[in-house]
């Protein structure tokens, strides 16, 4: 019997590097991004103790409520590989509940970091504050917008996939979504550590 060859989608197209033209371009923007979270992490670490009045890392945070904000992000990095596993074995109703439970995960955690910033300031601590708080509330204000940006990602997704817009064929899709959320949850990791962890 004649096998009928099937030719790839335009967006399927792969690079001299062995992965598809997509892919690659979000490797590429997240090696920006590494590199832009990596000056704001420089400039919070040469300002956080230069501040002469106002509160100090020391006396406004806390640590444990941040900890189970962290871990709960850290937490939908699986939810979001089940959710890839799923679309690749073509099970949809899987996959529409791990996308949504990263994303409830995602905004759990932006919720979490509303709850701080607004408890930091009633403490005295403002973005106009001090050079640590200018510093602070930059560099995690961009890391939330950055999981808000995966949130809307992913929802979207989701919505593709309610309406059967989202099948096997488009698992690129997902796992490009996935390396996304990987990149907030490993960012994040790196700010908790710097920022939380070992403050003066």
């Amino acid at each position: 019997m004649e096998q009928i060859a099937i030719a790839a989608p335009p967006d399927a197209e792969h690079s001299g590097t062995g992965v598809t033209n997509t892919k690659l371009g979000m490797w590429i923007f997240l090696s920006s991004e590494f590199l832009l979270f990596g000056a704001f992490i420089s400039t919070y670490l040469l300002y956080k103790d230069r501040s002469t009045s106002g509160p100090t890392p020391a006396k406004i945070y806390n640590i444990p409520f941040t900890s189970c904000t962290s871990f709960i992000l850290l937490m939908s990095s699986l939810t979001m590989v089940l959710a890839l596993a799923a679309i690749q074995r073509g099970d949809y109703r899987r996959l529409r509940i791990w996308l949504l439970a990263t994303a409830l995960f995602g905004m759990t955690f932006i919720g979490g970091q509303v709850f701080e910033f607004t408890e930091f300031y009633r403490k005295g601590l403002a973005l106009k504050t001090n050079l640590f708080g200018s510093s602070f509330f930059v560099l995690t204000g961009l890391h939330g917008a950055h999981v808000t940006a995966g949130i809307i990602m992913l929802l979207s997704l989701w919505g593709l996939s309610m309406q059967g817009r989202l099948s096997s064929a488009d698992s690129e899709r997902v796992e490009i979504a996935g390396l996304y959320w990987h990149f907030v949850d490993v960012i994040w990791i790196v700010i908790f550590t710097v920022v939380y962890l070992v403050p003066k």
